[in-house]
């Protein structure tokens, strides 16, 4: 006969995934490729990669809490969607700076050309 002890309920055997875990990583990957498709407005690849990191935050600190009740698979997603969302903050950060940078250079090359040329001659 086998006692109470011995016998393991279904429940506390089954690990669960992670809160979010498929989120993180399918927000971190979206943040590489909008950040590159979108050119200079690449502020949606920086805001999908904080979503991302802030819910990986969220998600890595119950894991922690409490590491036998999750499964890996979701922490290594958790892990993965948190460097990719890294990954996109850091290209969509220098593709916004490079397009601020683009707009300075031209900004001021065409009011230098603007206050070359001649306009009243232009206009009389």
């Amino acid at each position: 006969m086998e006692t109470i002890e011995n016998v393991k309920s279904p429940e506390s055997s089954q690990k669960i995934p992670l809160q979010n875990s498929t989120a993180v990583l399918i927000l971190g990957i979206f943040s590489i490729v909008t950040s590159w498709c979108c050119g200079f407005i690449a502020f949606v690849g920086l805001v999908l990669g904080i979503v991302a990191l802030t819910l990986s935050s969220k998600a890595i600190a119950m894991y922690q809490e409490n590491p036998g009740k999750y499964t890996e698979g979701s922490f290594k997603n958790v892990n993965a969607g948190k460097i990719c969302a890294i990954i996109g903050i850091v290209i969509s950060g220098i593709l916004i700076l490079i397009g601020l940078v683009y707009i300075f250079i031209v900004g001021a090359t065409l009011s230098t050309l603007f206050g070359v040329l001649p306009w009243e001659n232009l206009i009389n």
